[in-house]
């Protein structure tokens, strides 16, 4: 009896992910067609059971203003719900969102936060967001070692505009702190939620 409750329980599971993966894709394909309306009905059911990638895609509706008024207070909240469940590019956009846009206010710390966030995880946009943060010593005391360290993690991951900024840097430090950078580059390990 206890194994085959066990069975049920774990098919109900799985028939309740393969629901929440259809309406993700039926989503994603209207949104791809141009139809926002079934695409946002998609997307704010799974948004309200907590899918995480449902609330990303629901926030980029409202940030770019597709289908719906564009509203960053209501993007932020569904990016927000996104990156709290550790989706690194909900993290960035949230970090976006701080640096100041109607509706939100100015927040470096917020910023910063979010995206060390993602930087942690091994996101490129994260460390370069990061990275620049440090390099302008806004919400964080500037250090041109961590700048650094950020842009060389995400050029490492093949990103132009990282190779550049790094570059760009490294003119402004001294051989000991390029040294410095690269070895805490080299000692690095993303933190995978």
């Amino acid at each position: 009896m206890y194994k085959h409750l066990l069975s049920l329980m774990a098919l109900f599971s799985l028939s309740l992910f393969s629901i929440a993966y259809a309406g993700l894709n039926d989503g994603k394909s209207a949104y791809e067609k141009g139809d926002y309306t079934t695409a946002y009905k998609e997307f704010k059911t799974l948004a309200e059971q907590g899918n995480a990638e449902a609330q990303y895609q629901l926030a980029q509706m409202y940030h770019d203003g597709e289908g719906v008024p564009k509203d960053y207070f209501e993007a932020a909240k569904w990016y927000r719900q996104a990156a709290e469940q550790g989706d690194a590019a909900a993290q960035v956009e949230l970090a976006e969102l701080y640096k100041g846009v109607p509706g939100i206010m100015q927040n470096y710390a917020e910023v910063v936060n979010w995206y060390r966030k993602a930087a942690e995880q091994g996101d490129a946009y994260g460390q370069i967001g990061l990275g620049a943060r440090y390099a302008f010593g806004e919400g964080v005391p500037q250090d041109f070692v961590q700048a650094y360290m950020w842009f060389n993690l995400a050029a490492a991951k093949g990103s132009k505009p990282a190779q550049t900024l790094r570059d760009e840097m490294a003119e402004k430090m001294t051989p000991p702190q390029i040294a410095e950078a690269q070895r805490l580059s080299r000692e690095w390990k993303p933190n995978r939620k």
